[in-house]
């Protein structure tokens, strides 16, 4: 074959007429023109040497014949390849191999032989490990290629739906095998696939079947032959569907045999050599058999037609081509150019036509293949949600404070005692590193003049050599003469000034120091250097510059002293700040080195960083100072910290979330070769287009100097520019958009001063190249950029002089079956106006790239960089589609919030409260097309968890992120503004963001379709008086009001007082109508509502100060202003009832002798109406209701413990805490807890109850051990210390209630081990309607409903003349249950509860000996929620105990119980207050 055979030619193993290989890559990459063609070995034999087709070439697609200058060309006849008998038998050492690569690089093997008569045998080898593999089968017998289901099957052999064979492979060491025999003398092939059954994933050949070609049994005829000129045909058509190959020598003579032999097995068949001429003609259509003409006698470089395919792949959209599409492609290209080689043009001028894009080519954007798709939009995979699940949690947060003594510099401590001494406004301060010397710059804003003070422990004279600037730091101003510092002189356009020692006699003698004071505010900043011993002293070989905007840099003296921050690292980030400033080469070679320190250090360490990188991503932090560093070496130190961070990622799960934000904040970097393209492809861009001077020469100069992201948004707004018919308003509007102004563009070491000036006809091909360089900047700066994302994972990565010049494949390996054609359909519909198809396709490609990011790989940073795109781009889909939803209705909105919520549980460590809010919205959805008519109530429920779960991550951002932002920001000058927002400004650029704003378009719907109106009035009272806006009730709720108030609390939990004086309490939150806080509010009559309208909060917030009154209705609260007249009136009134409280007395309870008692022995004098109550229940409510057994710890015995001589010092310190306490010092509450817990307990106290216990049938914890009895202890001690809370303290002093006289019995339960708990008023809170039950239940233990645990219950209420029939009011949205092994709780009895005019309950805490285990709860699969029967009883069942109860006692009761396996329990009441 001539050197012209072998370009283009592909690397594939070849088919031999006895040995057949076939090599296969799943999942073909896009066209590649390094692929298109290849250069020839230099080793070729020369054509004429070889005999290949007998003087026959291939030129481009067409077969050219020379006459032929010997014989041989002749038809002439051949025997059979291999040898055949008259027999249909094969020879035993005939055998066809083939090698194929999977997913994964899972290796399949295939080989067959033929060593028996008439028999066939397939020998099958997979390398997984899988032990579930299935080879899914059949037989080809003729040319339609339909399946033949054999009668021979290996054992195990299945029929599938009658179509097919499924044959189980055998485990063999790390793989498996399977072997087949075929006796089927009809059989051509077998085509098969593999199946993985335990993952449901199936292997294939490039998204088809594996076709293995069975030997042919033929009978001998030594009369056939095949006419010479089919052979020829034949041998191309063999070449060309092979990849156009380099073939050897003996590589072609056998490929030539090869031929030979397939068209001799169709003779042998019965076909005709007509029909074979008429076939072979049909092929060759398009290759007719000619002689070359002119053009074609020229050679066109290999490198041009590389070229030329490239840009016609980019203008056809960049298609997925398979292989025979790229040889298609490769050859249109070489036509294009020979076109032009026709006309006249010269191979110079062809190149420079190429590089400006003037060859005319025809070429449409490719139709997609839609085999991933249906319906325009793909066909999402069914999923387990739970397998999304992460429950990846860093530790606990602590302050990480490493105790590293640092020896202070004279300098540092000059510096610090100065700044302790100054009184102005800090503006900004330097320590600048001089060789073993130190010089400190501190600017400072006092009245109206700039201060700046320069000292130095220089041991030299050191002279000052100074200007001002307006503008740049390039900028030197002689200042005023009256505005130098004594013995100064102007010199040179410059002033020297000398620093003047210290006295030795000064703490500092070794200082030299000066000041300059400067009263013009329009100077921005002072350039200097220094002169010492004749020798200049400059910052790394430039000036120094310091600025004075007093705008900027302001450094907060008082700022935090790093509490919360891993403080030892940020203290060493600030150190290294000024050697990170020379360039971003050595801030990402620094960040790399601190990598492990962060990771040691937590997620606070690694929140640190986090802080750093996003200031320096912000342009918070100095990009470059002064510092010459090119691109290649940026890209480097950018991969070796990605590097480091992947590193973290991989080993690390809990600091993934944090590890991904860090990245985003970095960019990719491109192991040194896209990084250098940047200074490569703009000398390409300027010389192309002929714009070597003005604005483009100095951008030149810049990305020549210091390329950063900023180069990424001058390049879009020079192709804004440039598109818009060069308005030059435009690209100043791109720039300005964002942050990027025109003091900014003077602001780099290479200004850029100009503005953009081009010729019309420069426009298409600088928009061309920009339009390329533009995927270059971002794929350096641009981690997130999910063009280059893709191309980097899916194999094409940028390389080589010109952007032009083609890709290099080098895709990550392992990626799943069909992804490439996943992403190409995203990229396809990335601009659609109707995002839900691309929301689905950005969704699933996060899906099936999920397992990939949990296994470590060396290329897993570009799979992270590829999943962040996806995630960013989803984002600003989901804004794009906000218009397409302005008129949609709930089930769209609801779909958009499942894929929103869905987008950012992928993104989270510790997501499981996510998942299953988007298990409750699938839920919904269904709830909602079946027309479930409590489908609102229920979304409503899922909507307020969902609001819970992106509350509660906002927080744990704030929590981690905002102590390093402060104390980060105050070391390095950072703005102030951007400090205070910088958590909050991360979490708007989330997700979750998006996610929220759908939250809220949704609400409005279900508020009115469930008729739950704008309010949740939770007490009823009418109230007048003054509006105050809180941001926490909890904050307030010990303060006294000396007018009425009406209180507008963004927050409020369930455990807070009122405080007094309060009229009203409105809020956004969501506290439950059984709550402690909604309870006094009632008891109180104080009015207390919800408010789900952020409208009608904001317009109570703008109250602020007026005299309103406040009106509710069942399901509303109206408002109005107070006229100045009635306010007077009122204002007297309700004053009066504020001040009206007259003292509530009790009785002091003493010891009676006794440690423990049963319930039959609770009596008032012993216990509290909690212990007396649940006595009295036992025995006379109804056999189903199950009443715990009980003892008690009485009165008196908690005094009489701490007066015992064993705690004599303990009862000493709570008398002197006592003392405290009546001063007003509030702190000594948590100190009197404190002491309560070093009780020892009397030998007489643990011996009864033990006896007590015991006898009642419940288990004594000293039985398990002495560490059993200790817990027990110190539950019950913690209950006693409760008295002393804070809510409780404040609650006796507010209702002028003797503390002193309030005592404490201890009511000792078993734990029951609740599915559910609830709550019980069997008169209506809400309307007071007596013939109404209303009730709340929570999954787990009632502690969720009582304490202070975020999210609502289950509520209903229940006609007391129809017990069979509750009506559910709101589903639940708690996300967190309590549950507990079997156990003891310690609950508070206090003879302060249930008096007149005060409710004690639920003011003092019960203590379970055991720690609850908190479990996050899905509602999706609760019987309770999606079993309408199953509800309806329990629910019955809760109600009729209700009700047996209040008959019981003859009026309101308020109870608490709980349900285990279908049984209410009772576990206490009281008089409904």
């Amino acid at each position: 074959m001539s050197n012209l055979v072998t370009h283009g030619i592909l690397h594939q193993t070849l088919i031999r007429p006895t040995v057949a290989k076939y090599r296969s890559k799943v999942n073909s990459s896009f066209i590649s023109a390094n692929n298109l063609h290849q250069d020839v070995s230099e080793n070729q034999a020369p054509a004429q040497a070889q005999n290949f087709l007998l003087a026959t070439k291939f030129c481009g697609n067409n077969l050219c014949v020379r006459k032929p200058k010997v014989a041989m060309a002749r038809h002439q006849q051949a025997a059979v390849v291999p040898q055949a008998v008259s027999s249909p038998t094969v020879q035993a050492s005939e055998q066809i191999s083939g090698n194929f690569l999977l997913d994964g690089n899972i290796e399949l093997q295939v080989g067959v032989t033929s060593s028996a008569p008439g028999l066939t045998q397939i020998d099958i080898e997979v390398s997984s490990s899988s032990d579930s593999l299935l080879l899914h089968w059949g037989v080809i017998c003729d040319q339609q290629g339909k399946w033949v289901i054999p009668s021979r099957r290996p054992d195990g052999t299945k029929v599938h739906k009658n179509r097919a064979l499924r044959t189980p492979f055998v485990k063999r060491g790390s793989g498996s095998i399977l072997k087949i025999e075929i006796d089927d003398p009809a059989a051509q092939a077998i085509e098969f696939l593999i199946l993985d059954e335990s993952q449901n994933k199936w292997f294939k050949n490039n998204g088809g079947n594996f076709h293995i070609k069975l030997p042919i049994k033929v009978k001998s005829d030594k009369n056939l032959s095949v006419p010479e000129d089919l052979v020829q045909v034949q041998a191309y058509l063999r070449w060309e569907r092979k990849g156009k190959q380099k073939y050897t020598p003996e590589e072609e003579k056998e490929e030539y045999e090869a031929a030979r032999t397939e068209l001799l097995e169709e003779l042998a068949r019965g076909t005709s050599t007509e029909d074979l001429y008429v076939r072979l003609k049909d092929k060759t259509t398009a290759t007719e058999i000619k002689e070359p003409s002119v053009s074609e006698t020229k050679i066109i470089p290999d490198e041009l037609v590389q070229v030329q395919a490239y840009i016609r792949w980019e203008k056809a959209g960049k298609p997925n081509y398979s292989p025979d599409q790229q040889l298609r492609e490769f050859e249109e290209a070489r036509k294009e150019l020979l076109a032009e080689l026709e006309k006249g043009t010269s191979i110079d001028e062809i190149k420079k036509k190429i590089f400006k894009g003037e060859i005319q080519t025809k070429v449409a954007k490719q139709l997609k293949t839609k085999k991933y798709f249906r319906a325009e939009r793909i066909q999402r995979k069914e999923r387990d949600l739970m397998q999304l699940i992460n429950r990846h949690v860093a530790e606990n947060i602590v302050e990480q404070d490493v105790d590293v003594t640092k020896v202070l510099t004279v300098i540092e401590r000059y510096s610090k005692a100065r700044e302790e001494q100054n009184r102005g406004l800090l503006l900004n301060k330097e320590i600048y590193k001089l060789g073993d010397d130190n010089l400190l710059v501190l600017v400072t804003k006092d009245a109206s003049k700039t201060k700046v003070h320069l000292a130095t422990d220089f041991k030299s004279p050191v002279t000052l050599h100074w200007a001002l600037s307006r503008t740049t730091p390039e900028e030197w101003l002689v200042p005023n003469q009256s505005g130098l510092p004594p013995g100064s002189v102007a010199v040179n356009g410059a002033a020297e000034t000398q620093f003047k020692s210290s006295s030795s006699s000064d703490p500092f003698h070794e200082v030299q120091s000066l000041d300059i004071e400067v009263d013009d505010d329009t100077f921005k900043g002072m350039p200097f250097v220094l002169l010492s011993c004749g020798k200049w002293i400059k910052n790394n070989g430039s000036n120094f510059y310091i600025a004075f905007d007093s705008g900027k840099k302001q450094i907060e003296k008082d700022n935090v002293d790093g509490k919360g921050t891993a403080k030892f690292l940020l203290d060493k980030i600030a150190k290294m700040e000024d050697e990170a400033q020379r360039s971003f080469m050595h801030r990402f070679n620094i960040a790399a080195d601190l990598v492990d320190q962060a990771k040691d250090a937590g997620q606070l360490g690694l929140a640190g960083m986090l802080v750093w990188m996003r200031f320096m991503a912000t342009r918070q932090l100095i990009w470059n100072k002064n510092y010459n560093v090119k691109p290649r070496e940026i890209s480097k130190a950018q991969d070796r910290l990605t590097d480091s961070l992947q590193k973290v990622y991989t080993s690390y799960p809990q600091y993934r979330e944090l590890v991904r934000m860090i990245l985003s904040t970095v960019g990719r970097g491109g192991e040194g070769d896209v990084g250098q393209r940047i200074r490569d492809e703009i000398l390409v861009i300027q010389r192309n287009n002929h714009c070597k001077g003005g604005m483009m020469e100095e951008w030149h100069q810049k990305l020549h100097n210091n390329t950063s992201p900023d180069d990424v948004v001058i390049c879009q707004a020079l192709i804004d520019y440039i598109s818009s018919d060069f308005d030059i308003g435009v690209y100043w509007k791109t720039l300005n958009a964002n942050g990027i102004t025109k003091d900014r563009l003077l602001s780099y070491d290479r200004a850029i001063h100009s503005e953009p000036n081009f010729r019309r006809d420069q426009k298409e091909g600088l928009l061309r190249d920009l339009g390329n360089y533009l995927r270059t900047l971002k794929a350096v700066h641009s981690g997130a950029d999910l063009e280059s994302a893709i191309s980097y994972c899916t194999g094409y990565k940028a390389e080589g002089q010109g952007f032009m010049v083609g890709v290099q494949i080098n895709p990550v390996p392992g990626l799943p079956s069909g992804f490439p054609e996943l992403l190409q359909f995203v990229r396809d519909n990335i601009e659609i106006k109707e995002v839900e198809p691309l929301l689905e396709g950005l969704l699933e490609a996060r899906q099936e790239l999920r397992p990939l990011l949990s296994m470590p790989q060396d290329r897993l940073k570009d799979l992270l960089f590829l999943d962040m795109a996806l995630d960013s781009t989803v984002r600003t889909a989901m804004e794009r589609g906000y218009e397409e939803l302005n008129n949609a209705g709930p089930e769209k909105i609801m779909y958009f919030i499942c894929m929103a919520l869905e987008n950012v549980a992928l993104s989270s460590d510790d997501n499981e409260d996510l998942v299953y809010c988007l298990k409750g919205w699938n839920v919904a959805l269904s709830m909602y097309k079946s027309k479930d008519t409590h489908w609102a109530p229920y979304a409503k429920s899922v909507l307020d968890r969902t609001r819970l779960a992106l509350a509660h991550k906002a927080e744990w951002y704030q929590k981690i992120l905002q102590p390093s932002a402060e104390y980060l920001g105050s070391l390095l000058g950072v703005d102030r503004w951007a400090v205070e927002i910088f958590t909050e400004e991360i979490i708007r650029a989330g997700s979750a963001a998006t996610l929220s704003s759908l939250l809220n378009r949704l609400d409005p719907i279900l508020r009115k379709t469930a008729n739950l109106g704008s309010w949740q009035v939770i007490s009823p009272v009418e109230a007048t008086g003054y509006v105050d806006v809180v941001d926490e009730l909890l904050a307030v709720q010990n303060k006294s009001y000396e007018r009425p108030t009406i209180l507008v609390a963004k927050s409020v939990k369930g455990e807070e007082e009122i405080p007094d004086g309060t009229v009203a309490v409105l809020t956004p939150d969501m506290p439950d109508v059984l709550s402690h806080v909604s309870v006094r509010a009632r008891n109180s009559k104080v009015c207390f509502a919800t408010c789900f309208d952020p409208n009608i909060l904001a317009s109570l917030q703008a109250c602020k100060g007026k005299f309103l009154h406040v009106k509710p209705t069942s399901a509303d609260v109206i408002y109005s202003e107070v006229k100045e007249e009635e306010e007077n009136d009122s204002n007297s009134t309700k004053k009066k009832g504020v001040i009206s409280l007259s003292p509530i007395t009790l009785t002091r309870k003493q010891f009676r002798g006794r440690f423990a008692i049963v319930s039959d022995e609770f009596t008032n004098e012993l216990v509290g109406a909690k212990s007396r109550n649940i006595s009295y229940l036992k025995g006379k409510v109804p056999s189903w209701i199950g009443i715990p057994t009980s003892v008690a710890i009485p009165f008196g015995v908690f005094e009489h413990v701490l007066s015992d001589k064993s705690n004599k010092i303990v009862a000493e310190k709570v008398k002197s805490l006592k003392k405290k306490l009546d001063k007003g010092e509030f702190s000594a509450l948590r100190e009197i807890r404190e002491a309560v817990l070093q009780l020892n307990a009397p030998s007489q106290l643990v011996e009864e109850l033990r006896t007590k216990m015991k006898s009642s049938g419940m288990p004594w914890p000293g039985d398990e051990g002495e560490k059993r009895w200790g817990q027990a202890w110190k539950a019950i001690k913690k209950v006693w210390g409760s008295k002393w809370n804070e809510r409780a303290y404040f609650s006796t002093r507010k209702v002028k209630l003797d503390h002193d006289y309030l005592s404490m019995a201890v009511l000792i339960q078993e734990v029951i081990n609740a599915d559910y708990a609830f709550v019980v008023h069997t008169t209506n809170p809400s309307t007071g309607d007596s013939s109404e039950i209303y009730a709340e239940v929570v999954k787990g233990l009632g502690e969720t409903l009582v304490g202070a645990y975020p999210g609502r219950a289950l509520s209903f209420i229940c006609k007391k003349h129809d017990l069979n029939s509750p009506q559910v009011l709101g589903y639940p949205s708690k996300p967190v249950g309590l549950y507990i092994k079997r156990s003891i709780i310690f609950r508070s009895d206090s003879n302060g509860e249930d008096l007149e005019g005060y409710a004690g309950a639920g003011l003092y805490d019960s203590v379970p000996m055991d720690e609850e285990e908190k479990v996050v709860l899905d509602y999706s699969s609760d019987p309770l929620i999606v079993d309408n029967g199953f509800r309806k009883s329990i629910l019955s069942g809760i109600a009729r105990a209700g009700s047996a109860i209040e008959q019981l006692y003859g009026s309101p009761q308020d109870i608490e119980g709980a349900i285990r396996d279908g049984k209410i329990y009772v576990v206490q009441t009281r008089p409904q207050m």
